[in-house]
């Protein structure tokens, strides 16, 4: 895939999620999406569109920012925050209202069908602690 075709799918993916659009249109039927923090995957559309929209959406009110992104060809990286209130149940925490911001990267694989590897690498343990941190000086004060 060349580079200016990557550019676009990815352009395209990237102004879909940050409007909470239909993203996962740019998604290959069979794309795989690895957490590399716990290596935990999921395979297809669904699930990975149902993943990122409950991280978004159910356990957070929450969106990336884009801080920077690379391309080549059929492939990409892209540098964002993760900025949100913590609404729902996540790592075992209830909802607490906490604002969370917290850096990330994202390496794609892209070919003529979409995007079809999407490898997060997002610390779960960073963002329990930003909420932990915040709980614990709001209940010292």
């Amino acid at each position: 895939m060349s580079r200016d075709s990557t550019e676009r799918t990815m352009n395209a993916f990237l102004e879909a999620l940050q409007a909470r659009g239909d993203f996962s249109r740019h998604f290959a039927p069979d794309i795989v999406l690895t957490t590399m923090e716990d290596g935990g995957a999921m395979t297809g559309r669904e699930a990975a569109r149902d993943f990122i929209v409950a991280f978004h959406t159910r356990m957070f009110d929450g969106h990336p920012e884009l801080v920077r992104l690379a391309i080549g060809d059929g492939v990409a990286a892209a540098e964002l925050v993760f900025a949100g209130t913590h609404t729902g149940e996540f790592a075992g925490l209830q909802p607490t209202g906490v604002d969370v911001r917290l850096p990330y990267t994202v390496f794609y694989d892209v070919t003529e069908s979409g995007i079809t590897a999407l490898r997060l690498y997002l610390s779960v343990r960073a963002l329990v602690d930003q909420i932990q941190a915040h709980m614990t000086a709001s209940a010292a004060s």
